[in-house]
């Protein structure tokens, strides 16, 4: 049995993993980075990048069918289903390789390739024969597919985002469960590269909104490409000949059955824990056995244990799992000098056309923090004059601001550039910007931020801090 004593353990090498050890070797070389799997981030190899590789297959394939609209005639589109998905894996291959080259990278005496389980609060067994002495331990093992069990009377045609990214050719035909981020993404894409979808959620959520107005106004647009039912009643699932045969309450026309190649489970994802043995670490569990952490410190407790990036269930996007790995690993190098770490804004976005963006706070989030005291201003993206050159004239915005102070609070939005405008106004937020400041920053004309403007002229009259100024359109002045 090999035994080794470092000042730091960290298991799992993804985004959050990565970064921890970047920061604990600022401090110390007693470290060893610990990866069960295969090395290569979840964002390379199954998430953010060949996800965006499928949309812009999709998105090109889109565009091309609009271009009658411009007077441009496209000719006949044919999508090589083969040709797709070869682009698709050879660059996502390229992302990953980078990756692992930059893990391998470490010293060697640094990486330790097996499963890891606590055998105590200091201590991990690593494989059968490596047994790790700990002073302090991150966990950062990232997140898996959730399935839910009546899904899996799909069988062999159940599939998952990972499955997606290794076909060889385009299905006929998907059924996809679950319109949060990685359903609405990948199920529009397919569709728009011809595949026949139809989607199903339950309890009416649409990706990451919470703005009913933008729910609304997004779930009829995604109706005009597929059929996005939110709430949908499934009373059965069963794998037949011809691939996965699908009953549900089809609104007044009642039961109906529908047959498809693949069904798509994108219900969610659960964190990498349950395998840990994570009860020999002396640390509180909740009632899902979860650790249970400071999600300023991201401390377990008064343990010298923290969890970061996806495996402690709470902010799933790649860039917050960086920001988790630098306070983690921060907190394990200065241990027992523990600090709160610096967070960025809310910031997420969904890369869906139009897209989906949240900034700040939602509207929940604005309404339980100061119930009455914020006002919401808007823009129509339909006759905004720079989105409409485009033929891009789909989508709404919403801002809120504090009455009073006048402090820009957050937005949702559904609408053109919104990876773009977001970014914009996550920036304000977290520079705490009133609405009145953000209002002074320079906006050029024609482009779709003219509409950003619209909304906090709008947001700011709403306030009682002043009426819109003059010459505020939305189709063809210079306030557009």
């Amino acid at each position: 049995m090999d035994k080794q004593q470092v000042d730091v353990a960290i298991i799992g090498a993804g985004t959050a993993g990565m970064v921890a050890y970047s920061r604990v070797r600022k401090v110390t070389d007693k470290v060893v980075l610990i990866e069960g799997d295969q090395y290569g981030t979840t964002c390379a190899r199954v998430g953010c990048m060949p996800s965006k590789l499928l949309i812009a297959a999709a998105d090109n394939a889109y565009q091309m069918a609009q271009a009658d609209q411009f007077g441009v005639s496209a000719g006949d589109i044919t999508i090589d289903g083969r040709r797709v998905m070869e682009r698709v894996r050879s660059e996502r291959d390229r992302f990953v390789a980078s990756v692992v080259r930059s893990v391998e990278g470490f010293p060697e005496a640094h990486r330790i390739r097996g499963h890891a389980r606590f055998t105590g609060p200091d201590s991990l067994i690593v494989g059968e024969d490596t047994e790790i002495q700990a002073q302090r331990i991150i966990i950062a093992t990232g997140s898996r597919p959730n399935i839910p069990g009546f899904l899996k009377e799909a069988k062999d045609r159940l599939v998952v985002n990972d499955d997606i990214f290794e076909w060889q050719d385009l299905p006929e035909s998907v059924v996809v469960f679950g319109p949060g981020v990685i359903g609405l993404e990948l199920g529009q894409a397919l569709s728009r590269l011809g595949v026949r979808v139809r989607m199903f959620g339950v309890g009416g959520a649409v990706g990451p909104i919470q703005d009913d107005s933008i729910r609304e106004y997004a779930l009829k647009r995604f109706n005009e490409e597929f059929p996005l039912d939110p709430d949908g009643e499934v009373t059965r699932v069963e794998r037949v000949e011809g691939g996965v045969a699908v009953t549900f309450v089809d609104g007044d026309a009642g039961e109906k059955t529908e047959t498809f190649e693949y069904l798509l489970a994108a219900t969610g994802r659960r964190p990498n824990v349950d395998g840990l043995d994570i009860q020999n670490a002396d640390i509180e569990l909740d009632d899902n056995a979860m650790p249970v952490f400071n999600s300023h410190t991201l401390r377990c407790g008064q343990s010298p244990i923290f969890i970061a990036g996806d495996a402690n269930n709470e902010l799933p996007l790649l860039h917050e799992a960086a920001d988790e790995g630098r306070i983690a690993g921060d907190n394990a190098a200065a241990y027992p000098d523990i600090k709160a770490g610096r967070r960025s804004a809310p910031l997420a976005v969904v890369f869906t056309d139009p897209q989906i963006a949240t900034v700040g706070l939602t509207i929940n989030e604005v309404n339980e923090q100061c119930s009455g005291c914020f006002a919401v201003g808007e823009v129509s993206f339909e006759n905004q004059g720079r989105s409409r050159v485009l033929g891009k004239n789909s989508g709404l915005l919403r801002v809120y601001g504090e009455y009073g102070s006048g402090l820009f609070m957050g937005a949702e939005m559904f609408g053109p550039a919104a990876e773009h405008i977001a970014h914009l106004l996550a920036w304000s937020v977290q520079r705490r910007l009133t609405v009145s400041e953000m209002l002074e920053m320079p906006f050029y004309h024609p482009v779709i931020e003219e509409g950003v403007r619209t909304a906090l002229r709008d947001l700011n009259r709403n306030l009682n801090i002043g009426p819109a100024p003059e010459g505020d359109c939305t189709d063809c002045g210079p306030g557009v």
